[in-house]
């Protein structure tokens, strides 16, 4: 299985990024997919999840409103728009897979696959 991220970079304050996570080795719409991140001596914190059909979208109060999730099953790829950023968004993005979903938060123990991360960096 892989999942592979791209479109991470460096930001002003008030932009916007959108990150793409190919999937691969994995009947990707049997999965839910989402985003976490992880700063510099932070724990890993989840961003973003979106149900097998992509019907359900479940996303942190600190980035309701600014981030948007979604997916393309018959191209296995997983999608994150980003508006607004802040420099605290500013983290190592990474897209994660699994079967199981708590239903409002995704715990990090529930994923069953990772990508390697891509990073976001936001400046003020």
């Amino acid at each position: 299985v892989q999942l592979v991220e791209s479109g991470g970079g460096l930001v002003q304050a008030g932009g916007s990024l959108r990150l793409s996570c190919a999937a691969s080795g994995l009947t990707f719409r049997t999965y839910y997919m989402g985003w976490f991140r992880q700063a510099p001596g932070q724990e890993r914190e989840f961003v973003s999840a979106i149900s097998r059909s992509g019907g359900g979208k479940y996303y942190p109060d600190s980035v309701k409103g600014r981030f948007a999730i979604s997916r393309d099953n018959a191209k296995n790829m997983g999608y994150l728009q980003m508006n607004s950023l802040k420099p605290e968004d500013t983290a190592v993005y990474y897209c994660a897979a699994g079967s199981r979903f708590g239903g409002s938060l995704w715990d990090a123990r529930d994923v069953d696959y990772w990508g390697q991360g891509t990073q976001v960096t936001v400046s003020s």
